[in-house]
């Protein structure tokens, strides 16, 4: 290969091209953010930390990202853009030397029942053509894999046109899919309990559903039930004729005419089954999924046996594996026979499956397997899986976004996850992470610590240099960032134990094991080595256990720390009562609402496919309520004054003279107690950090009435100093009399503990087994284990 000389000898002059090397922020008002400006070095790792509700997030994802994707939206054209999400402009003075921005967040992947880890990185599609080309006996393309694919024939007449002349021919369509006919690539069916949809000894006219929306006057049950003409409405249920029945149940989506117009007629159980058993169970409303708990039962599939696929598609095998057995592998083996593989007519396909396979082991995910269902990723996990599509990529001079990807990891993985950080940095990449573990800001090039406080008392830049320009700054992080928690010198005694006989959920290995009670347990071990599955999947029931686990909060922007925690209602009432009138009224959702804006506060104007526009409601100036409502006071303050107030200043409101409401002064003692005092009662869920909403959703817990407490990793966004606090929370409930559990890696909560459950050795196959079990001091001592060796080297013994 030719290659050209050069022939000058000089080094040329910096070209122009070459003077954006920074991404510059000026005047950032997003959120809390107080006119921040910060210049960010291109190609280099940028760490950004704070205590949580600082404004991390909204300067790097509400701020950079979000103006990096509005401006590539704005490069499609208007049609395309009409079908996009519409941005608005953050509202920031000055955004320059913004790259592409490729968003890495904590957002649960979807949960759809057809959607697993392998349809969502692509493993599945590669997985199919492979087994379509390889696998004996052939049964068809890869469409013939795919659980997603139903098998379909038809056949007609069609007209075909040659020459001007039309001629009907008859043909025949055929497309072989691998779907299992019977639950239709689920892999479980569903059971459902009659009694709990209707009352049988009723009427359709006089009500005889008890399904939570089927009112007696709704559309479905008068209009479409009662007047279809299947069936008698003045008729109890139980009396109706063998036809009736059918046609009431099962009856196939059919046209009728119901007062001059058409509607479509359905059975009641596929009704069910599309209205409720398609969704994500999760994004139910508590009311719903309550009632699919008690009507619907699942079972696996009998005909598939789980796997999802048909006889036909579990009948094609490459050296006695067909693709179930493939995909129900755990991954770190399944890299392992794609390697194993030797085929010269699919060697490219090959080689790309065994990339993304060993990213998966790379990642800390090798313990996965390809069916495992996408919604039951922790936020951790669907984060790392996300990634996998990134680690090979040559896209360079990109902007990567990461929310806290050492999330759910064991410390043994975080050194994992800085070099694969590294790594894209080094491709000349833009990398900026927002974080707080010390392992991760201790690798960064650049460090922006925001805060001093959170929510008001934060959104400005305390820091921007170096990590040891971090170290010596005496800001909160700095202070913090070598931190160290002593082993306790005393250790509670348990009250009684908890016993868990034969555990064989998911990995676990017939697990026995007595969980202490009345103190303060840790269970820990590497991502993956069975800890959820002991606790969330073993512990058995009506042991009185309240479980904080890391789901989302579900919230519109209507809803607010008051309407989550109930703390609006002993409020409304306050104002009810001192008043004279109803406390409705006091509600922005109800009867109180400002006509003009619907209680929202702002008025939304769509403008297409442009970004929309929000504006301050001119009528109540943002108040959300009547301007009549607002003459009511309670203590000298009416209710927008109220949910304007902090959570500490509330607690001291309701706490005496006028205004003292009790119940309202509980629930902000437990708001307060979770470290969440500064942040304001009508402050939208939307806002809030994901640290934040995990201790929102704890301080509601806090009211249930149990023995015992099971956490999963409490310090989920929590800031270095946060940490104490959380630790002083725990405390007190064990000293309270409560037992407490905590699925956790963070080495102060360890140390912190007075018994600790160690899970391992490794991850999937090679782990759940337990490991050790025993004070931390004899972890330490003992050095036999993964965390025991981190565990010895945080507290420097």
């Amino acid at each position: 290969m030719s290659k050209a000389t050069r022939t000058d000898t000089q080094s040329p002059a910096p070209h122009v091209a070459d003077n954006h090397d920074v991404i510059r922020v000026h005047g950032a008002r997003v959120n809390n953010l107080k006119d921040v400006s910060v210049e960010l070095p291109k190609r280099r790792l940028t760490v950004f930390t704070g205590v949580s509700g600082s404004g991390k997030s909204s300067l790097v994802f509400d701020t950079i990202a979000a103006e990096s994707q509005r401006l590539i939206n704005e490069t499609y054209s208007t049609f395309v853009q009409g079908f996009m999400p519409t941005l608005a402009r953050p509202e920031v003075d000055v955004l320059e030397g913004l790259t592409t921005a490729i968003i890495v967040d904590q957002q649960r992947m979807g949960a759809d029942p057809r959607s697993t880890v392998g349809t969502a990185t692509d493993a599945n599609a590669m997985l199919r053509i492979l087994f379509s080309r390889l696998g004996q006996p052939h049964i068809g393309p890869p469409s013939a894999f795919a659980f997603n694919v139903p098998s379909v024939r038809a056949s007609g007449a069609i007209t075909v046109e040659r020459g001007g002349v039309s001629k009907a021919e008859k043909a025949t369509y055929t497309r072989t899919g691998g779907m299992c006919t019977r639950c239709e690539g689920r892999g479980s069916v569903s059971d459902i309990d009659l009694t709990q949809l209707y009352d049988d000894s009723k009427s359709i006219a006089e009500g005889a559903f008890t399904i939570p929306g089927w009112k007696s006057d709704s559309w479905w049950t008068v209009r479409i039930y009662a007047e279809s003409g299947f069936l008698d409405p003045h008729k109890p249920i139980r009396e109706f004729t063998k036809k009736e029945m059918q046609n009431f149940l099962y009856r196939e989506p059919t046209k009728v005419k119901v007062e001059g117009g058409n509607l479509t007629y359905e059975g009641l159980i596929p009704k069910i089954q599309k209205s409720f058993l398609s969704k994500d169970k999760e994004a139910m409303q508590p009311h719903i999924r309550e009632f699919v708990d008690r009507a619907v039962t699942f079972t696996t599939c009998p005909e598939c046996d789980g796997t999802r696929l048909s006889e036909g598609a579990r009948s094609s095998r490459i050296g006695g594996i067909n693709i179930a057995d493939a995909c129900a592998m755990q991954i770190s083996d399944l890299a392992g026979w794609v390697c194993g593989l030797d085929e010269p007519s699919v060697a490219p396909l090959l080689a790309t499956l065994r990339r993304t396979l060993d990213s998966f082991v790379e990642i800390g995910l090798g313990y996965l397997s390809l069916d495992r269902p996408s919604g039951t990723l922790s936020g951790g996990e669907a984060q790392r899986v996300k990634m996998i599509r990134h680690l090979g990529s040559s896209l360079t001079d990109t902007t990567y976004v990461f929310d806290e990807p050492t999330i759910g990891l064991h410390p043994h993985d975080i050194q994992r996850m800085n070099t694969l950080l590294r790594r894209l940095r080094d491709k000349g990449n833009t990398v900026l992470v927002v974080e707080h573990k010390p392992e991760t800001i201790a690798i960064a090039d650049h460090v922006v610590d925001l805060g001093p406080g959170a929510g008001t008392a934060g959104g400005t830049v305390c820091f921007e240099g170096t990590v040891e320009g971090l170290r010596a700054s005496g800001t909160i992080t700095g202070r913090h960032f070598d931190d160290r928690a002593a082993l306790k010198e005393t250790v509670r005694k348990p009250t009684g134990t908890m016993e868990i006989r034969g555990a064989t959920a998911n990995n676990l290995r017939d697990v026995d094991v007595d969980i202490p009670l009345g103190v303060l347990v840790v269970v820990t071990g590497v991502a993956g080595s069975g800890k959820s599955s002991l606790i969330h999947g073993s512990i058995p029931a009506g042991a009185g256990v309240v479980s904080v686990d890391q789901g989302a909060i579900r919230g519109s922007r209507r809803s607010n720390p008051a309407t989550y925690t109930g703390l609006l209602d002993p409020i409304r009432k306050a104002f009810a009562k001192t008043n004279g009138v109803k406390p409705a009224l006091f509600s922005a959702n109800s009867e109180g609402a400002c006509p003009s804006c619907n209680g929202a506060g702002v008025i939304y104007t769509d403008l297409a496919m442009m970004a929309g526009v929000s504006t301050t409601c001119e009528e109540c100036e943002g108040k959300r309520f009547q301007a009549s409502v607002l003459d009511y006071h309670l203590g000298g303050r009416d209710i927008s004054e109220v949910l304007a107030m902090s959570v500490t200043e509330a607690r001291e409101f309701f706490g005496s003279g006028e205004a003292r409401t009790p119940a309202a002064h509980t629930i902000l003692d437990r708001l307060a107690d979770v470290g969440l005092g500064y942040i304001s009662l009508g402050q939208p869920l939307t806002t809030l950090s994901g640290g934040e909403r995990q201790r929102l959703k704890l301080a509601t817990h806090m009211a249930e009435k149990g023995g015992v407490y099971v956490l999963d990793e409490p310090t989920t966004g929590l800031h270095l100093a946060d940490v104490e606090q959380l630790l002083g929370l725990l405390d007190r409930l064990v000293d309270s009399g409560k037992s407490v559990i905590v699925i956790e890696h963070h080495q102060a909560v360890m140390a912190h503990a007075d018994w600790i459950i160690d899970l391992g050795p490794g991850a999937g196959h090679d782990g759940g087994r337990i490991v050790f079990e025993g004070t931390p001091a004899d972890l330490v001592a003992a050095r036999s284990t993964i965390t025991g060796e981190h565990l010895a080297g945080y507290i420097g013994t």
